[in-house]
């Protein structure tokens, strides 16, 4: 059973299949088509939708793909549309923006922009052109070009003075504290009927595991939900992680960073980017933010994509990752997770419970690079990571490396790393290097790319590497002349 808030009004599923998306919801059962389908994957925008949440620091809008979300995880969350924004017959502030500044499109796109624009009015972000660019970087369609859409977000955060939602946020918050029905732990929001299974803690979990061992798992089902809208397969036995209170924690302390495997990109982003502000760039390329609000670091590794963005992040970090069962727990480097195409280490009864970030060390340097025909929202044709450490001579004392796209699982390059060891970094011979690099190399040719592109673009991003920690000024050269950022 789901219990959530359409708008206001208090809504109870029962018997719903697991892998019901809000969007089908919306449009065959509720009957609002103001939320349209056009890509059924979370890249175009169409379907956005944005869903209120309580949090401890009071109540929390984000922006969704509805396509790729099921319904399972509005349970004690409000559900807001397009057709929810009208108040008393007024256009809301975010489309009488649109209106001002004609930038609006046909239909069939516009409400997936008005509801994007209405998770960035109630965000906390300064007033920026970047921050209008960053809470639509996921609806594709400009009919009406960039610069009008642009002009309305910008004039939206220069003149917040709230909105019939800001004014009734009391009365909502305590309409969502009335769907939290207080129930057994083992049966917190658990429909054995339906095979859906929605545990609050790592004993549930296993439990749930125990009775459903052929459940998939899902967070953010940004990937598994395409199983459904694109290969039209049933996913008739779902474990949702999102609400395993150990899963969605993230801790600091002098050992690294520690991230519970059903936290957001967006969540973590604060945390990884204290310690690693040059992944700024690798995590707004990570899909768009309505998919970033919802895709996980955890299911990004279980799904153990040869094109995941994560993996050649975590590999060159040194990072580790703990599996559990509930019992017994293991923790191995993340370059061990992934034995092959879509293939990992967990035993049928473990999950991806924490993954552990070293901390930064003083003087080291990294740099993430994704190569993609699409800036944003985009799969790779190669992600590649390199992460440097050199003592106060300059010599290369750790260089890891991680790559992705190249094969059929994420690359590490062990006797191409160790090369480089013990050698002095601003004078190493680039070029003799990046060819053991190419030779190391051996991807296929797809739809992508060629693999003779994505050898020379590899080796080309070393290349790239030492010239942006060697020459400081490097990085402000690539940008303004462009070409290399967009590959």
């Amino acid at each position: 059973m789901t219990d959530f808030l359409l708008n206001r009004q208090p809504v109870t599923l029962a018997k719903t299949d697991p892998d019901l998306t809000v969007l089908d919801y919306l449009r065959e059962q509720a009957h609002l088509t103001g939320t349209k389908e056009g890509c059924a994957s979370g890249d175009c925008g169409a379907c956005t939708v944005v869903v209120g949440e309580l949090t401890d620091q009071g109540m929390r809008y984000r922006s969704l793909n509805s396509c790729i979300t099921f319904v399972h995880s509005l349970h004690g969350k409000q559900l807001l549309t397009v057709e929810h924004l009208e108040q008393a017959g007024a256009l809301h502030p975010v489309q009488q923006a649109l209106v001002e500044h004609h930038g609006s499109q046909c239909g069939f796109c516009t409400p997936g922009f008005v509801m994007s624009l209405f998770a960035l009015y109630h965000s906390d972000v300064a007033p920026s052109r970047e921050a209008v660019l960053t809470a639509l970087s996921g609806n594709l369609c400009r009919c009406t070009g960039y610069r009008p859409i642009i002009d309305a977000g910008m004039a939206l955060l220069e003149q917040r003075h709230g909105d019939a939602f800001s004014a009734q946020i009391a009365d909502i918050e305590a309409e969502l504290r009335s769907l939290e029905t207080p129930v057994l732990p083992e049966e917190t929001k658990t429909d054995h009927v339906v095979g859906f299974w929605q545990p609050r803690t790592r004993q549930d979990l296993a439990k749930a595991r125990a009775q459903a061992p052929d459940a998939r798992y899902s967070a953010g089902s940004t990937d598994l939900a395409l199983e459904k809208t694109q290969r039209l397969a049933n996913l008739n036995a779902l474990i949702d992680l999102s609400q395993v209170a150990e899963l969605n924690h993230i801790s600091v302390d002098d050992k690294g960073l520690h991230i519970g495997a059903a936290v957001s990109y967006t969540d973590l982003e604060p945390a990884l980017l204290a310690d690693y502000p040059e992944a700024r760039e690798w995590l707004e390329r990570l899909g768009s933010r309505p998919i970033r609000n919802r895709g996980t670091l955890g299911g990004n590794l279980g799904n153990a994509s040869p094109i995941g963005d994560t993996p050649p992040l975590l590999i060159a970090l040194g990072a580790t990752v703990t599996l559990s069962n509930g019992q017994t727990e293991r923790t191995l480097p993340v370059s061990e997770l992934i034995t092959g195409y879509r293939k990992t280490v967990l035993a049928d009864d473990e999950w991806i419970d924490t993954i552990h970030l070293p901390r930064r060390q003083p003087g080291s340097q990294m740099r993430a690079y994704k190569i993609s025909k699409r800036f944003e929202d985009d799969i790779s044709t190669v992600c590649v990571v390199f992460y440097l450490e050199t003592d106060s001579n300059d010599t290369v004392t750790c260089l890891r490396a991680g790559f992705g796209g190249l094969a059929a699982t994420p690359l590490v390059l062990a006797d191409w790393q160790d090369q480089l060891i013990g050698q002095h970094w601003p004078t190493v011979a680039v070029d003799a290097i990046s060819r053991t690099l190419a030779d190391a190399l051996a991807p296929i040719d797809d739809v992508r790319a060629s693999a003779r592109y994505r050898i020379q673009v590899t080796a080309n991003l070393f290349r790239r590497f030492h010239l942006e920690t060697t020459q400081p000024d490097t990085r402000t050269r690539v940008h303004t002349h462009g070409g290399l950022d967009h590959a």
